[in-house]
């Protein structure tokens, strides 16, 4: 046997060529059997016209494939006119315009890959992104061939009496032997790896969704019969999310039909196949007696993110899989967008950036570091990364800053009209927003093609004499496997200043006159940024909203970052500011700890805590973020040397001691209030930005933070003494008490469901990932689970 080679096919942007030939029309039969699947395919081709000489050689795609017919134009083709080998169906001398037929054999039972067509338990399901479909028929299995596909799928109708597929359903009937068919039929061309098919014995929850120009739109969620209570939300999700793109973006939903299939066994977190999201079912359940709020919060996103993609993605799709960012990183942002109108857009913000600088500044930071639009890959597979969607989302929301909302749309509305029904790239996405904003965006195409986290750092000088004040700007880039010597970023930073009483307004000549808010774009390696008539001397509010993917160096005393802390305008600075201070005190404990020396709190921070809890006007999920303590994964990306003994110590010192000193700040403030009045409303879940449980959790877990160390240090007798199982503390009891008493603040009387967090701060036993301590590891884990389900598996 002939051993394969075992040097990697390296894939380059540089080598990409239109297809040869492009399929008009496809039409699909499968008859699922037990042990043998049949697929029939008719495939319309032709040449394709950009190409100044015809190609006479087709060559198609299919891996594992069992070839039973095979005849073109009606007349089949004998072996001697065509090979299949290596993964390839090449067959010479074919006309300019033809009808291909196939029939191959698969066996989904086998198909262990679960890509393409195979069996889990009972269902057939598909998943085809990124080059799955090859696996199902012999295809042009790339991402620029688009086809209108009608799908016909004939099975046992006892054993699968739900047959789906792309598209609206325009015919059924019954077969021979206690069988039926569907017959599916997608007006709208797209790639094979948009392709779905289901088939099993599955509940439903209907609805309907009347759009913009009064269309009726049925709605469908599949799910296995003892799953159909947990669908409210991702119903009411659904809806919110094709409101909110109607409104927000002007796009309409096109089909009949919108269905969402959740199987506890599908193998990624979710698809945006056309018309027939495939979700598994982590993605989709829902239920106030057992989902956190964070997981409902990740329902309604995924949800979102996943239909978001029927026009950024399917109705305009990626030309190749070097513009995986032109679906992902636009479509992140699109959901990132819709989270923040459904809740608190700084609380949001937050979470996002935590991911961030946790996962992404670190993928960029290593060896695996690579631009948003890489040059090269040798396996799409592991494209699917935090870079691509998370930075590539960035790189759009800097785009949207650079432009301001109503510029953003109109480049929107130019880019999916100029391209529906297309497959495009980066630069076309790039140059709409350009064409319709008049703006050049040359410069700022480093951010697709650069890897690596710029450095930005800032100095600033008080005149009081001439009342000026100036920020030097200069940034740099480390080096990256693709790159050692950068050119400087365009680099949108959003700032203001911060005096006595709050925001000052701004005087820039050209730029500003007594806004209290601007964008500056720092563009070369070093800038200087002049403010005019400032009366007293001010503290800079740098990146706000983090208006940039950069790190940020300001040397800010610790008074300036208490002063931001309570007077700054914008959210995320105000949580910056926080999280700043507890950084640069935690930092000092670490080296305090390693050097021996007694720890000591910063009373600052506990004043600066201390007015938060105290302060009801405040946003109670702002409030909460803030009170959480840095966590130690982000302590350790911040290190030169990651002591994680040292820093761990750190931690939880300034935790006790920040529990003991506001012990009745914090119990007061998760004291139940009755809301029980409230009436829950159905498929809403509860949210810590309209509500307190988030504030309430941070409270708890501060209480009990302290009670447990209550228990590590001494027993009865107040000997020492080293903890047994946490139930059998005190802490265990006051957290119950605290639970029943902070479940009454709850709408509806439901309990609220311990998230991987509190667990670990009320000192319960340890189980699995769910063990961050922290809003920075905890954010990490949490946000980079659904992450991982709803991105980086294919979303």
């Amino acid at each position: 046997m002939a051993m394969r080679d075992a040097q990697a096919r390296v894939t380059r942007l540089r080598d990409y060529r239109a297809p040869d030939f492009l399929i008009d029309r496809t039409a699909l039969y499968f008859d699922l059997r037990p042990g043998e699947t049949l697929v029939r395919a008719t495939l319309a081709l032709r040449a394709n016209p950009a190409h100044p000489v015809r190609a006479r050689e087709l060559r198609l795609h299919g891996e594992g494939l069992q070839l039973r017919e095979l005849a073109l134009d009606g007349r089949a083709l004998a072996p001697a006119e065509y090979r299949y080998a290596d993964g390839e169906l090449v067959i010479p001398g074919v006309p300019a315009a033809f009808e291909l037929s196939s029939t191959v054999a698969i066996h989904p039972e086998a198909n262990t890959s679960l890509e393409g067509l195979y069996q889990s338990r009972d269902l057939y399901c598909t998943q085809c992104e990124a080059e799955g479909f090859r696996k199902i028929t012999f295809y042009l299995d790339r991402p620029d061939v688009l086809a209108e596909f009608t799908t016909t799928i004939e099975a046992d109708q006892g054993a699968f009496p739900v047959l789906l597929a792309n598209g609206n359903p325009v015919a059924e009937g019954a077969a021979p032997g206690g069988r039926h068919w569907v017959t599916w039929h997608d007006p709208f061309q797209k790639p094979a790896y948009l392709f779905a098919l289901v088939a099993g014995d599955l509940a439903c929850m209907e609805d309907s969704f009347t759009t913009a120009s009064s269309r009726n739109v049925a709605l469908r969620i599949y799910v296995e019969p003892k799953d159909l209570d947990k669908l409210d939300h991702a119903m009411a999700s659904l809806k919110h999310a094709m409101a909110w793109d109607e409104r927000v973006y002007g796009r309409e939903y096109d089909l009949d039909i919108f269905m969402i299939v959740a199987v506890d066994d599908f193998n990624m977190g979710a698809m945006e196949n056309k018309g027939l999201n495939i979700f598994n079912t982590s993605c989709v359940l829902a239920h106030p007696e057992t989902t956190t709020d964070l997981g409902f919060q990740r329902v309604e996103a995924v949800v979102a993110h996943e239909y978001f993609h029927n026009w950024s993605g399917n109705r305009v799709t990626c030309r190749d899989w070097f513009q995986l960012s032109l679906k992902e990183g636009f479509t992140v942002f699109r959901d990132s967008e819709f989270s923040a109108d459904m809740g608190s857009r700084t609380i949001k913000r937050v979470e996002d950036v935590n991911l961030l600088r946790t996962a992404q500044f670190a993928e960029d930071a290593g060896p695996t570091a690579h631009p948003v639009q890489p040059d090269a890959y040798q396996e799409i597979s592991n494209f699917y990364t935090v870079t691509i969607y998370e930075k590539g989302a960035e790189v759009v929301r800097m785009i949207h800053t650079l432009l301001g909302p109503d510029a953003f749309r109109r480049g929107c509305d130019l880019y999916f009209e100029r391209h529906d029904g297309a497959a495009v790239t980066i630069e076309d996405f790039v140059a709409a927003m350009a064409d319709a904003s008049g703006r050049d965006f040359s410069r700022f195409m480093g951010w697709y093609r650069q890897a690596g986290t710029p450095r930005v750092a800032v100095r600033g000088h008080y005149d009081a004499g001439a009342q000026i004040y100036r920020l030097d700007f200069t940034q740099s880039c480390p080096a990256t496997p693709e790159c050692a010597d950068k050119a400087p970023f365009q680099i949108p930073i959003r700032l203001g200043l911060v005096g006595r009483n709050g925001d000052l307004p701004l005087h820039v000549p050209g730029l500003a006159e007594g806004a209290t808010d601007i964008v500056f774009e720092l563009t070369e390696s070093a800038q200087s940024l002049v403010f005019e008539r400032v009366g007293e001397p001010p503290i800079p509010s740098l990146l706000r909203g983090f208006s940039a993917p950069v790190k940020l160096a300001f040397d800010y005393a610790r008074d300036e970052l208490v002063q931001l802390l309570r007077r700054d305008s914008d959210g995320f600075n105000r949580w910056e500011a926080g999280n700043r201070l507890a950084v640069d005190i935690l930092q000092e404990l670490t080296a305090d700890a390693l050097a021996g020396r007694p720890l000591a709190l910063d009373a600052r921070l506990i004043e600066a805590y201390r007015e938060l809890l105290t302060d009801k006007s405040l946003d109670p999920a702002l409030v909460a973020h803030i009170l959480t303590l840095p966590g130690e994964a982000y302590l350790s990306e911040l290190a030169e040397i990651i002591e994680v003994e040292a820093i761990h110590h750190a931690r939880q010192f300034a935790r006790r001691e920040l529990a003991q000193r506001l012990r009745p700040e914090f119990e007061a403030r998760q004291r139940p209030t009755d809301r029980r009045t409230q009436p829950a409303q159905p498929g809403a879940r509860l949210s810590a930005a309209t509500g307190s449980p988030g504030v309430d959790r941070t409270c708890l877990a501060t209480v009990c933070a302290r009670r447990q160390h209550d228990r590590h240090q001494c027993g009865a007798d107040g000997t020492a003494q080293q903890s047994g199982p946490a139930s059998a503390g005190p802490c265990a009891g006051g957290a119950r008490t605290l639970l029943r008493a902070l479940a009454e603040r709850i709408p509806g009387g439901q309990p609220v469901v311990p998230d991987a967090g509190l667990v670990c701060f009320a000192g319960w036993p340890r189980t699995g990932a769910g063990t961050a301590e922290t809003s920075g590891v905890r954010s990490a884990q949490s946000q980079q689970g659904a992450c991982r389900d709803r991105r980086l598996q294919r979303g």
